[in-house]
């Protein structure tokens, strides 16, 4: 019940701005009298993408296996060069400039030099996926392990611990809050970032059936993809939280022991 609470507690607010905004939303439409080409009512948006809900599946599906594919890229990539910077110091000196200088490459520049190099296929939304989400992984993960305590890496290390098994016991649990930090920032931008990608080319997806409806002044299908993209965020970002708290259960319990 504690926890029905607190999850209704963090909910309410935001479910009850969203309603206040939306029933705005939709009486300004009513009242202003509002082509629906330039500004469908809510109602108007929810009764098309339920009409056209099979074409904004058939679209979604491509748009979620690019994010859920680029995001495991991303996620490897980021592991390896996290724990390659906590390991060596001139990587780290070396490497995490260019890690940062990486971000001031815009994608909107980048994404279709992929598509001339490796076509409208899955690949190249892939990767867009990929650079959009790795930089905060990566630094939030280096910066986790780089926060350990070091008294406790001291003290494996005098009870005969080798530099493997102390990374293991301590610099990788400690680094876990920062991991899911940059987890819920890149799970954010996943999917926007593989809307984008296909906008520069796909032969699916969210990203191009929002540029086909645009161009067929489709408005209100437009805003139902937009929906349903924010949906998928949504749900990729709650899911963060589920994965935290398997991968961390004595979180819970902490927590417990200090509320007691």
């Amino acid at each position: 019940m504690p926890t029905t609470r607190r999850v209704l507690t963090a909910v309410w607010p935001p479910v009850v701005l969203l309603a206040v905004v939306i029933g705005g939303w939709q009486f300004y439409t009513a009242a202003a009298g509002v082509d629906p080409t330039t500004l469908p009512s809510p109602a108007r948006v929810v009764g098309q993408g339920w009409a056209n809900r099979a074409d904004l599946w058939d679209n979604t599906l491509p748009t979620l296996q690019e994010t859920l594919l680029g995001f495991a890229v991303s996620f490897a990539a980021a592991w390896l060069v996290a724990v390659l910077l906590d390991f060596s110091s001139a990587a780290r000196r070396g490497l995490y400039p260019l890690l940062v200088a990486s971000q001031t490459i815009p994608i909107v520049a980048v994404a279709p030099l992929l598509i001339i190099w490796f076509g409208f296929g899955l690949l190249p939304k892939m990767l867009v996926v990929t650079l959009t989400t790795f930089f905060p992984l990566a630094a939030n993960l280096a910066a986790g392990f780089a926060s350990t305590d070091r008294e406790a890496m001291r003290l494996l290390r005098s009870l005969g611990a080798g530099r493997l098994r102390a990374f293991r016991l301590v610099r990788v649990p400690s680094a876990m809050p920062y991991f899911f930090a940059g987890l819920r920032v890149s799970i954010t931008y996943a999917v926007v970032g593989a809307v984008f990608a296909e906008y520069a080319g796909a032969e699916k997806g969210l990203g191009i059936y929002m540029q086909a409806q645009k161009s067929a002044f489709r408005t209100d299908l437009v805003f139902a993809a937009v929906a349903v993209t924010a949906l998928l965020s949504v749900a990729l970002f709650g899911a963060t939280f589920l994965l935290q708290r398997l991968v961390l259960p004595w979180e819970r319990a902490m927590k417990k022991e200090g509320r007691s």
